[in-house]
């Protein structure tokens, strides 16, 4: 019985909505552009929130970065304790791979922008890193040609490199960059592989415009000293050791490499990916309350257009409402008859805002240089909203609809 009455209401709200095709439209437009704000918004926001934790993710999550600043800063920040900090140094690598007991894998980088060249070909400002042996165990990239560095070339410094896809497409159009000699800062050295192309990252961690050489050869074209070349040692844990284990022991042996008192601060930091996840947290959650509050005074307006409209639906028909309660109609079924044309009006609404969506994601994935998608998630969730409000503003129009004398209502012109 339910269903039965549920379809003659939504057969006569459907009718009510295609006979007045200007005012349906109007009422439509507000939903839709409601729902397109409010969806568009959130697909936007999970494109950039999946591709930054995809960034974050490539940090590794077993991984602590021992640097000379922290990551994150309290309200009162004491930068002046942290500007004379030494930075990590080589040496400390040797050290910390004899005395830990807690990694499987510690690596060094540091880098600078450089100019590299092939013949009349040439990349400026090209991001160039120096990295010991064990730096591939912890930043994973696939080769798309040639080989990784061998133990004996990264100890001798031989004058070898590997390049970014990027790189490699400047430098050697329609050619096998390896084996093909490079200059570098002024020195040259040989292509032995090529990274595998990576894509935009809004982290800028991408290999896709570097260039990877031996410590002990970027040190003749890096200041192994300056603070600007962002010396870092890397750590990585065992599969069975939590980061917080491997962090007590890396402060006690970094402490003890370093000749720090007991009650002295640490001259270091020890970052994790973590922290940046909880940076990022905070910041998503905003960016969320934003676009609820954006798109819903698109919503707002729509459901009081919605309401509008059925009060006049109501008027125009209060005559036939009269009728149908004289030839036993409940009130259940006029109530469900007005409120199904509320709520299919906004539900159609809602389709064409989610359509809209879909459209501008389509056409601006390539504009704004990220994968964004109109997700299952924000489907439901857009059309959950639409319905809410399609009951929302159309309960008030039918509950009084559905409360009218029938003697009355018959006598309405």
């Amino acid at each position: 019985m339910f269903l039965v009455l549920l379809k003659e209401s939504l057969i006569f709200a459907w009718q009510s909505l295609v006979s007045n095709k200007l005012r349906s439209f109007l009422s439509l437009l507000g939903i839709t552009i409601g729902i397109f704000a409010i969806i568009l918004v959130f697909t936007i926001v999970d494109g950039l929130e999946n591709n930054i934790r995809g960034s974050i993710q490539s940090l590794g999550n077993n991984v602590v970065y021992i640097q000379k600043w922290p990551w994150t800063f309290g309200p009162d920040y004491p930068w002046w304790k942290y500007i004379n900090r030494p930075t990590p140094k080589y040496y400390e690598l040797d050290e910390l791979q004899k005395r830990c007991k807690t990694t499987q894998a510690i690596a060094y980088r540091l880098g600078a922008r450089k100019t590299i060249k092939y013949k009349s070909n040439s990349i400026k400002n090209a991001s160039v890193a120096g990295i010991s042996y064990e730096f591939y165990k912890i930043k994973n990239f696939d080769l798309s040609d040639g080989r990784y560095f061998t133990q004996n070339e990264i100890e001798a410094g031989y004058a070898v490199v590997i390049i970014g896809a990027n790189i490699a497409a400047g430098l050697f159009p329609n050619q096998d960059p390896v084996g093909k000699e490079i200059i570098i800062g002024g020195r040259k050295a040989n292509v032995i592989g090529v990274i595998k192309k990576e894509g935009e990252s809004l982290l800028g961690i991408s290999f896709d415009y570097q260039a990877i050489t031996p410590f002990n050869f970027a040190r003749y074209i890096i200041d192994t000293k300056s603070e600007n070349s962002d010396p870092t040692i890397y750590v990585k844990a065992k599969n069975n050791i939590s980061n917080i284990e491997m962090m007590d022991e890396l402060t006690g042996l970094m402490r003890a490499i370093r000749k720090i008192k007991p009650i002295a601060e640490p001259n270091f930091a020890l970052n994790e990916t973590s922290l940046l996840s909880k940076g990022f947290d905070s910041l998503f959650e905003i960016i969320g309350i934003a676009g609820w509050i954006i798109g819903g005074f698109s919503i707002l307006v729509g459901g009081f257009g919605i309401a509008n409209i059925m009060f006049v639906s109501v008027k125009e028909r209060t005559n036939l409402i009269g009728i149908q309660k004289s030839l036993g109609a409940k009130n259940i079924f006029i109530l469900i008859q007005f409120l199904g044309e509320s709520v299919l009006l906004s539900f159609i609404g809602g389709f064409f805002g989610l359509l809209l969506t879909y459209i501008i994601t389509i056409l601006g994935k390539d504009a704004v240089g990220m994968d964004i998608g109109l997700t299952g998630t924000n489907i439901i969730l857009g059309f959950t909203i639409s319905i809410l409000i399609g009951i929302i503003s159309g309960f008030i129009p039918a509950y009084s609809a559905s409360q009218l004398d029938p003697v009355e209502a018959i006598r309405t012109n």
